[in-house]
């Protein structure tokens, strides 16, 4: 077991042990920050004081070819060990899949974004390390939670994600099934301040991680969309200084908020159909470079799933996270529709 890190950067080290490291580490940081390594990919900060009761998981590489998120997490867990960031609250910083980001693409052998809230285990089981990581990574951030203070405390965990394709809207975020529990006014404006105006409202359960940590442990948790998929060193890190800034500011302060709420300036989705695709024969009818939140005609075929044609329904329906190659039985494409903000039911 390894009880001693003195690695010089924390990614580095995930990426020897991508499938996991049997390492317990517990040591007193210059700045007085206590940090906790329990795996590769895995290290909590606890602050010698707290400025705000508020338990912070950000999270990265859930699909592997994702950069940007995981360059973002390199550079605050770099600056927290190095004490030129000052913590005000407990942060667990997790890089989900290592091996995926040592081979450069989405995953391995399986979607991890399609194995939480137990789905690693149901089926086949544990057939796969993609499985086991997600299943230990279930742990981890129980283990976080539980071990919080005593006390009225925020959950909160951002998800960060680029996409595959270009989007309508550069940023946005994935606000996941409440169960018909209101939407919360702090947390679209704290979205805002990330620099992610966009909202998609989830219509129902999913196997998403953000959706974990909202179902298990009624956290607020949001998948976040930061932009494309683009290798190391091709990220434009300009196009993310506003959120870069704002998880600084969560980090230091804690969730403050810079004004009052205004529905006017968010632009909010529902999500209107999940089609999944059910047949080895499964095509889309749009080109590969059709981007995120593009609109369809009513009566425009969208794709068909084997000898079933699936058109649109609905004039001005959207498409969104479209991929014909997903596995059998997965979801190919959402489609979602403009909604008013004013007409959520917000707390």
């Amino acid at each position: 077991m390894i009880t001693e890190f003195s690695e010089q950067n924390f990614l580095a080290f995930t990426r020897e042990h991508e499938w996991g490291a049997d390492i317990q580490v517990e040591q007193q940081l210059s700045s007085g920050i206590t940090m906790q390594i329990w795996d590769s990919g895995v290290v909590v900060f606890t602050p010698a004081q707290e400025t705000a009761a508020l338990d912070l998981i950000l999270s990265c590489a859930v699909h592997g070819d994702e950069t940007a998120p995981i360059e973002i997490c390199d550079e605050l867990i770099e600056n927290i060990r190095s004490g030129r960031l000052q913590l005000g609250c407990r942060v667990m910083f997790l890089i989900a899949n290592p091996a995926a980001i040592n081979i450069g693409k989405r995953f391995v052998e399986e979607n991890m974004n399609r194995l939480f809230s137990g789905v690693h285990s149901k089926g086949e089981g544990l057939v796969n390390r993609e499985r086991e990581r997600a299943k230990a990574i279930e742990g981890y951030v129980g283990k976080f939670f539980h071990s919080a203070p005593s006390g009225v405390r925020q959950r909160l965990h951002y998800d960060m994600h680029t996409a595959i394709r270009d989007s309508k809207h550069e940023k946005f975020a994935v606000y996941p099934f409440t169960h018909g529990a209101p939407y919360k006014k702090q947390q679209l404006q704290l979205l805002q301040q990330l620099d992610v105006p966009v909202v998609l409202l989830h219509d129902g359960p999913t196997t998403t991680f953000s959706y974990f940590s909202v179902n298990e442990f009624n956290a607020d948790a949001f998948t976040l969309e930061l932009g494309k998929v683009k290798p190391f060193g091709e990220n434009d890190m300009q196009r993310f200084a506003k959120t870069k800034k704002q998880l600084v500011r969560l980090l230091t302060e804690g969730p403050v908020l810079d004004h009052e709420f205004a529905a006017d300036a968010l632009q909010i989705y529902k999500v209107q159909r999940s089609i999944n695709r059910t047949q080895e024969d499964f095509r889309l009818h749009f080109p590969d470079d059709v981007a995120n939140f593009t609109p369809f005609s009513l009566g425009d075929v969208l794709a068909t799933d084997g000898e079933n044609a699936i058109p649109v329904e609905t004039e001005g329906e959207a498409v969104i996270f479209p991929n014909a190659k997903v596995a059998i039985g997965q979801r190919a494409l959402l489609t979602v529709l403009p909604i008013p903000a004013e007409q959520l039911a917000l707390q």
